[in-house]
């Protein structure tokens, strides 16, 4: 596409000898132009030679991202920017100049990225200072250096009411001296640092440390309002981070004092011992304060740089906003139902959210279970994209929406959440399955209340490995803790196996454990399978939406076509699916009436799995085992294997049905127990409830038996909406391919009008 070749970033392959940098060597070195495959010693050296390079040709630098490796944190990519990247503050203008260097396997940094085009005049006509660049050491603030809170940068004036917090000012001997007890919710102080020196007295007593969190400020005045202290382990932008959720959040009264309002104490990690984060050394401070430090940012003054901290970081660069908002224009333009929204706090730009009308009227029916996707997590992705996934009719990956998450903070996931309800017109799921961290565990319950939410299976691995170590290489241990957690079929035969592994194996000081167990509905089959997710597997396997088309390195240039791409491979094997649905029969294997009636009414792909369900029930026999008034309970088990049994009440006045395998209420298809009390029963018809419309043929264009089908009247006039609007897509395509075909079906839609005008 035309509108893809606006990026004039250039990425090749490193020269087979490529010149390397040497810092502080001769002057003809330094003064040479930056190319594509220029190698350096260190990330250092390519600063260095940024800066001198800035120097004579009129700019500053700034340094701008780094890119970690998901692997073991180390960072593997840097950009420096100019100093004009950026609009935070009035000097800044956008100026879109920049490199990136990449870490080889050699060890060596190239130059991987340029652009050397800058949309502001450069200074040429003397002498440039070179900017001071902060390494080590934290420099002075000086009291020069405020800044507006319209800009979204904090500023280091006194503590007050501003609730700026200076880490320079609270001393050894000042938190020596803090007041000390537990935090509770109603907990007041007289300012932020009182409350953060209280909080820190706090950690060093139960044997953690804390860093400085978020902080929120007013949307009248840009003063502070809430601020968050958190422990050193929360996030995951370092392997020595674990994404604990502990944290102490003040928010600041009329009165001008800070109330604790929100607070969690429940750490996914072992914690230290309280001599080991209270020693009298200086050691254990320092380190503080370069962890409450770690969100500072650079800020160009008369007197060179001055370090100030952020509010809110973003992991987006500067660039996704302006080709992502020119793309969604666009698609704007051609698309009418499509939506995006874009997350501002304090003039900046964070997290983005767009969605196509296809994937909103998709929502209306497979809306009802959805995975979050944050597939980003596990490598190094250049961008954090997520995506909203369901399953369709077909039982494919549909997608129901896509976002760009600024900072893996709960507000960010918040607002993205409350992004999608709004473009799917309130719709919220019956089940979610996305990670487990407490940020996405909050978000999830403020916005999607009564929602199930399944952790990620992936996760929950990585999880086990670092947490049960040596134990999951075990036979004996990892035979007896998958069957506790699979094959337990009622709560007491979970907690009695439970409790027998706890203590077989001394496990009763695992805090990882004693997490999961708390929060044992997120993850064991036995809670999930009483929840609708759309027959997704419980181990999480699900075929890729994007598969190997957004791969994690992926740039820039390339991302809005690759996305595209993968829209609509997606979309033409739905089609498909569709066109065979439609147009295919699949052969019957018995003279059941209900496997015609299945055939008839379901897609082939979930016609094949009723089908399975109906043909093993066969090899299964029912035995009455007691009668309730008109519900009649059976006794469900395989021909020669007692150990494989099911209870199945069957209701004869109503036809309502019920198994104890619970796979009705998890995929939305009749099992195997079921049918067979249902040939006991000779009934030769499945009662429609058990027939879920979104399985249907007729599923994606909302063709609905009965007003009752769409749930409430405003979710059914949705879904008429956006039902007519995919039709008449097809019907103008249709009838836009010649002149003949439009005057035919110009007249089919004036007759319709009119007889639409005739039903009034």
């Amino acid at each position: 596409m035309n509108r893809l070749a606006q990026g004039n970033t250039m990425t090749v392959r490193a020269k087979p000898a490529p010149t390397v940098f040497k810092p502080n060597g001769d002057g003809e070195d330094s003064r040479m132009e930056p190319y594509v495959g220029l190698e350096f010693d260190s990330a250092e050296a390519a600063q260095e030679f940024y800066t001198n390079y800035g120097t004579q040709a009129g700019f500053k630098i700034r340094i701008g991202q780094l890119y970690r490796s998901r692997v073991d944190g180390s960072v593997i990519s840097r950009r420096y920017v100019c100093s004009r990247e950026g609009f935070q503050t009035p000097l800044r203008t956008g100026c879109p100049a920049f490199i990136r260097v990449q870490k080889g396997e050699s060890g060596k940094w190239v130059l991987a990225n340029i652009k050397t085009e800058h949309n502001h005049e450069l200074d040429i006509s003397g002498e440039i200072r070179p900017p001071i660049i902060q390494r080590k050491t934290v420099p002075t603030p000086k009291p020069t250096s405020n800044v507006s809170s319209r800009t979204g940068i904090r500023s280091l004036e006194d503590d007050g009411p501003s609730g700026a917090i200076d880490l320079k000012r609270i001393k050894r001997v000042e938190l020596e001296h803090a007041p000390r007890g537990e935090p509770c919710k109603g907990l007041e102080f007289g300012s932020a640092n009182e409350a953060y020196k209280f909080y820190h007295t706090y950690a060093a007593s139960m044997g953690f440390k804390v860093r400085i969190g978020q902080l929120f400020r007013s949307k009248n005045d840009g003063s502070i309002t809430s601020r968050r202290f958190v422990c050193s382990k929360e996030g995951h932008q370092h392997p020595s981070r674990v994404g604990c959720g502990a944290y102490m959040r003040i928010q600041r009264q009329e009165t001008g004092r800070w109330v604790v309002d929100r607070l969690s104490k429940e750490h996914n990690h072992e914690l230290g011992s309280p001599e080991d984060t209270n020693q009298k050394n200086e050691k254990p401070f320092k380190e503080e304060l370069t962890n409450g430090l770690e969100n500072l940012d650079l800020l160009e003054t008369n007197g060179g740089l001055s370090l100030v901290q952020r509010d809110r970081g973003t992991a987006i660069g500067s660039r996704w906003y302006n080709v992502l908002l020119e793309y969604f224009q666009t698609r704007q333009a051609e698309d009418t139902g499509f939506f995006y929204a874009l997350e501002v706090d304090n003039g900046r730009c964070m997290s983005v959210f767009w969605a196509d009308g296809r994937s909103r009227f998709s929502c209306t029916q497979f809306g009802d279970s959805i995975v979050f996707d944050m597939s980003y997590r596990r490598s190094s992705y250049t961008v954090p994209f997520t995506s909203f996934i369901g399953v369709n009719h077909h039982r494919q990956p549909v997608l129901l929406g896509c976002a760009l998450i600024s900072d893996e903070s709960e507000e960010s996931f918040t607002w993205v959440f409350q992004a999608w309800v709004r473009a799917m017109s309130g719709k919220r799921p019956i089940s979610i399955i996305a990670d487990q961290d407490k940020p996405i565990q909050n978000a999830i319950a403020h916005v999607f209340p009564g929602t199930h939410h399944r952790f990620s299976a992936w996760q929950i691995l990585a999880k086990e490995h670092e947490n049960l170590g040596a134990l999951r290489s075990m036979e004996e241990f990892k035979f007896e803790y998958e069957t506790c957690i699979s094959q337990s079929q009622t709560a007491s035969e979970f907690d009695s196996a439970w409790s027998v592994l706890i203590t077989k194996y001394n496990l009763k000081d695992n805090a990882w454990l004693k997490d999961m167990y708390k929060m044992r509905k997120s993850w064991v089959p036995l809670y999930i399978r009483g929840t609708f997710f759309a027959g997704i597997p419980v181990d999480g396997t699900m075929k890729s939406y994007f598969g190997t088309l957004l791969t994690p390195q992926v740039q820039l240039n390339e991302f809005v076509m690759r996305y595209e791409k993968a829209i609509e491979h997606n979309r033409e094997e739905e089609r498909k699916e569709d066109f065979n649905s439609f147009n295919l029969q699949t052969v019957l294997h018995t003279k059941d009436p209900l496997e015609e009636q299945c055939r008839h009414l379901y897609t082939i792909t979930v016609f094949k799995v009723f089908q399975k369900e109906l043909l093993e029930s066969y090899s299964y026999v029912g035995i009455k085992i007691n009668i309730e008034g008109a519900i009649n309970r059976y006794l469900v088990q395989r021909c020669g294997n007692g150990d494989e049994r099911n209870t199945v009440a069957f209701n004869a006045s109503n036809l309502n049905i019920s198994c104890s395998c619970r796979m009705f209420e998890f995929e939305g298809i009749l099992c195997r127990h079921a049918l067979k009390v249902f040939q006991i029963m000779n009934v030769r018809e499945i009662p429609s409830r058990y027939i879920l419309h979104r399985w249907t043929k007729n599923a994606k264009y909302g063709i609905l038996r009965d007003a009752e089908s769409g749930g409430g009247s405003q979710d059914f006039k949705a879904l008429m909406m956006w039902s007519l609007r995919e039709e008449a897509h097809s019907y103008i395509d249709a009838g836009a391919a010649s002149i003949e075909r439009y005057k035919l079906a110009f007249e089919i839609l004036q007759e319709g009008r009119r007889n639409l005008c005739w039903q009034n």
